[in-house]
């Protein structure tokens, strides 16, 4: 739809821009031209309806502000957020039009309505947000089996420790079987036979590791 009046020339070849761009986003999209030679009645041009214009419609007060603010040297605008009178959240652009002496003699203007996905956006973080408030949390692994649980947890300990295995005392491997002991390790059938293997100790040993750690705690002594 164009206007009835004379519309500059630089601004007619904006008209299959706008239309192109309308018809590629479909119904939620509207591209319009203005001509600032009549500001009252500028919108010469519109592709889409999604702020309910026809031609005729007078330039924004966005528009407006900028131009006095900035004159010709007014930058385009992108991708800013602005809302229709019944609802709508768009996201627009105004690209501002010159002629060949640098002259903005109007304006191309696109509103897309993002209601929407601004909609489903609030939905899906609600979806997706993660309770990561407490940071006692260990980070969870997934295993394909026991021995692999055990295996990786073990491991994890271990690494963690500032004594290598070789040279580890006594009160390391306490220490360790209190590690694993609070992890839920012994919990698991076999555990204490891995942890033992792993320690280079009897199942025995562990068993004795496991009474002393857990008296320890219970009367409030540190290892």
């Amino acid at each position: 739809m164009t206007a009835g009046f004379d519309v500059h020339p630089k601004l007619q070849e904006f008209f299959p821009i706008a239309k192109s761009i309308a018809d590629t986003f479909g119904n939620n999209c509207e591209v319009v031209v203005h001509d600032f030679k009549y500001p009252e009645k500028s919108l010469v041009y519109i592709a889409g309806n999604v702020t309910g214009r026809k031609l005729g419609a007078p330039i924004t007060n966005l528009v407006l502000e900028t131009l006095k603010k900035r004159g010709n040297d007014a930058p385009n605008l992108i991708g800013y957020k602005t809302s229709t009178k019944d609802g709508k959240i768009l996201k627009s652009s105004t690209i501002f039009i010159r002629d060949d002496n640098g002259k903005i003699i109007g304006c191309m203007c696109l509103n897309l309505n993002i209601t929407d996905l601004v909609t489903c956006k609030e939905i899906l973080e609600k979806f997706i947000k993660i309770n990561d408030t407490d940071e006692n949390f260990s980070k969870e692994e997934f295993y394909v089996d026991v021995n692999e649980a055990l295996e990786t947890i073990i491991k994890n300990v271990l690494k963690d420790y500032h004594t290598p295995i070789q040279l580890m005392e006594k009160d390391d491997k306490l220490y360790v079987v209190k590690k694993l002991d609070e992890k839920g390790v012994f919990l698991v059938k076999g555990a204490v036979d891995q942890v033992a293997s792993v320690l280079g100790v009897s199942r025995y040993t562990i068993y004795n590791y496991l009474e002393e750690v857990r008296t320890r705690l219970s009367t409030g002594t540190c290892l």
